[in-house]
């Protein structure tokens, strides 16, 4: 049900969107790249809402916390500016949400503007006669109006990906499980079996990395989260840890969350939680995405995991969770 919401929501934003002349006239003129942070908003609101019940919603709704990371990060690193303060470079910001309180309205809504003042960019208009309705509907709306902003974000990593993207694993992915993935520029490859491959991004002080494994499909019980649960311990201890004899296992203090959902008709299941390092002091946080391909009659999971001991989290765990969207399946591997 949330995702019809989602995808209702979106799809009259994209309505109002293409029946705007003025967004029509903006998109004409574009020209300059946008500015800001991955997840940063620019929250355009008086200081009067931005005090009131109204602020109150909208730091809950950006704000809320991210949950399975390793400490508390928000949604949104949120800016916020009056009317007066939304100038020169804040216009081209790639993320902005205007709160717009206006009488004459007769109910509250939100519209949504891309690349307006720079390319890419998304602009938000929270619009209502009073605060009362506002908050109403932020609060009615929130996952759909986060829902969007993420997309925005999402979107922009995944044309970056298609963009620069490193080809050898590319190839290699193809090679060993016939699977189509664009893996973005900057990943090395670091284990290739014929039903593993590691593939890993090194920063100074942090780490992003995936891998994906391959097994026969048995029936319904191998999307079992027990299942599921085994097979990551059993590929996972193929990636070692610092010391001799250790390795990747998944952490037993809490509990992984796991959900099945559909993504352009396919079955997934998202199994999310903590790995650590069998035999030595390392962890983070992974997610994985494993689905049937039906063409083999084999399982596929595409797990991926971050370590940023010293540095936040977020950032890095999305750009991990996008590498989903760059996995395409031949069209005779039909749905599961």
């Amino acid at each position: 049900m949330k995702t019809i919401l989602r995808i209702a929501l979106f799809a009259a934003l994209l309505a109002t969107m293409t029946g705007c002349d003025a967004f029509n006239s903006l998109t004409k003129s574009r020209s300059q790249t946008s500015l800001g942070s991955p997840y940063e908003l620019i929250v355009v609101c008086p200081q009067q809402e931005w005090t009131g019940e109204l602020g109150d919603t909208l730091r809950a709704v950006f704000t809320a916390p991210i949950p399975y990371l390793n400490q508390t990060e928000p949604l949104f690193d949120i800016l916020r500016v009056n009317e007066r303060g939304f100038t020169d470079m804040v216009i081209k910001h790639r993320n902005i949400l205007k709160v717009v309180k206006d009488p004459a309205l007769a109910e509250a809504g939100v519209t949504v503007q891309y690349n307006v003042k720079a390319e890419p960019q998304i602009v938000l208009t929270l619009q209502g006669p009073n605060d009362k309705s506002l908050t109403a509907f932020l609060s009615a709306n929130r996952e759909n109006i986060v829902h969007v902003l993420e997309k925005a974000e999402r979107d922009r990593a995944v044309k970056y990906a298609e963009k620069y993207n490193e080809q050898n694993i590319r190839q290699a992915i193809k090679d060993t499980f016939g699977v189509d993935m664009t893996v973005p520029k900057g990943y090395v490859l670091a284990t290739n079996d014929k039903d593993f491959l590691w593939a890993r991004y090194e920063y100074p002080s942090a780490s992003q990395g995936f891998f994906i494994y391959s097994y026969p499909y048995k029936g319904k019980e191998s999307l079992s989260p027990g299942e599921l649960l085994a097979a990551r311990n059993k590929f996972a201890a193929r990636i070692p840890g610092p010391s001799d004899g250790s390795y990747m296992t998944t952490s037993d203090v809490i509990e992984p969350d796991y959900r099945m959902f559909r993504m352009e008709g396919r079955l997934w299941c998202e199994m999310r939680g903590f790995w650590d390092v069998h035999g030595d002091f390392m962890g983070g946080p992974f997610v994985s995405y494993t689905t049937v391909d039906t063409a083999t009659n084999r399982v596929f999971t595409l797990d991926c995991y971050i370590y940023s001991p010293k540095n936040h989290k977020r950032n890095y765990m999305r750009g991990v969770e996008h590498l989903l969207y760059l996995v395409k399946f031949p069209p005779q591997a039909q749905q599961q």
